[in-house]
């Protein structure tokens, strides 16, 4: 039958792949640290030291999950071939609608790691710490910044990713002025750095009873979550460190005592904020971490800067540098305009439908 030769034709492209994505993992090392972490585990005082077993286990699960997405890839490709066998042989076209799924979600499967595979820089792995800032346009711009929220928590639950808020400020009317949430899982801050910068939105506005078309901007910035000991110094002199009163869903203690904790950096300029901790000394911490992560990224960058490594990515987040427009009317579309990348149903975007995005961006930046 014509449509299983066009199967089986395509299915053999993928082997040469398959067993390129293997080899780029080197699986051999992957189970001989495998076994060595297993056998560490064994040993009795191997839960002495609470900070070191975590972050053996840790990556130990990351290693599995390598192995089993790689053995997984390959028996759906070996099932993908007894299925097209059976095809030939029983000589039944109804049973080319389940091959053609199968094979479609083989392909989305290896697609999805051989993204994986390019998230090797030193953070990729971590949590992402992502704040959002409402631009310039009042209510618009505050509705959009709450648009762009639900749009990543979306994405996240999709992955099965955690999300928790750190910090919080509602809009005077509608929507956030500012939000920092915290996305937690595997190679989340590899995915999401992708989003850093300013994105745009075209609508027809809500809030305007003349039903003029409207544009709002919101500033994405992204950090990895970085909870080991950064070599970056700051000097109490080059910071202030106000206390508030947190605001938003949290907790009892929440607008009881000036528990928040932001902290300003003169000489760049950095800001960074914490309400969701339990205690003003956490809220302090995970503020000072957060600033050592930004320090740490800012400096990274000024370096690929002067290697001329970077390709606009972290040029300064102003209004008029959108990194991605967002078009609801007088048509549909989302367009990023560092890689080209664009989709039609802006809906789904919305709703969480952002891979298409963060694949092509790291596609681009490996070259």
């Amino acid at each position: 039958m014509i449509e299983l030769d066009t199967i089986k034709t395509e299915l053999q492209t993928y082997k040469k792949p398959l067993a390129e994505i293997a080899d780029s993992l080197r699986l051999t090392d992957k189970k001989q640290r495998v076994e060595e972490l297993e056998r560490l585990m064994e040993e009795p005082n191997f839960w002495d030291d609470t900070e070191k077993s975590q972050k053996d286990m840790k990556e130990l699960k990351s290693l599995k999950n390598a192995i089993e997405s790689v053995s997984s890839l390959t028996g759906q490709y070996e099932d993908i071939e007894t299925l097209l066998e059976m095809g030939y042989e029983e000589n039944d076209p109804s049973l080319i609608p389940d091959i053609q799924s199968e094979f479609d979600e083989f392909k989305e499967k290896l697609e999805s790691l051989k993204i994986s595979t390019l998230l090797s820089d030193e953070y990729d792995k971590n949590n992402a710490i992502l704040r959002l800032n409402a631009g310039a346009g009042g209510t618009e711009s505050c509705d959009w910044a709450g648009m762009l929220y639900r749009m990543y928590s979306r994405w996240a639950e999709k992955k099965g990713f955690a999300v928790e808020v750190l910090d919080f400020l509602d809009g005077d009317e509608a929507g956030i002025k500012s939000i920092t949430f915290q996305v937690n899982g595997e190679n989340a801050y590899g995915y999401l750095k992708s989003e850093k910068g300013v994105h745009r939105l075209v609508r027809i506005s809500p809030f305007n009873a003349q039903g003029k078309r409207q544009t709002s901007f919101v500033s994405l910035d992204v950090m990895p979550e970085i909870k080991e000991d950064l070599d970056i110094e700051i000097n109490d002199d080059d910071i202030r460190i106000d206390t508030y009163r947190s605001s938003g869903a949290g907790g009892q203690h929440i607008n009881k005592t000036s528990s928040a904790i932001r902290i300003t950096h003169f000489p760049t300029g950095i800001v960074v904020q914490c309400q969701n901790e339990r205690s003003q000394l956490q809220n302090k911490e995970k503020a000072m971490q957060m600033l050592k992560a930004k320090l740490y990224l800012l400096k990274k960058e000024e370096n690929a800067e002067k290697l001329s490594d970077i390709r606009g990515e972290v040029s300064d987040i102003a209004w008029g540098n959108q990194i991605r427009s967002y078009v609801l009317q007088p048509y549909t579309m989302v367009k990023d305009h560092r890689t080209n990348e664009e989709v039609a149903q802006a809906d789904a975007v919305l709703d969480g439908y952002i891979d298409p995005f963060i694949n092509a961006y790291l596609k681009w930046i490996k070259g």
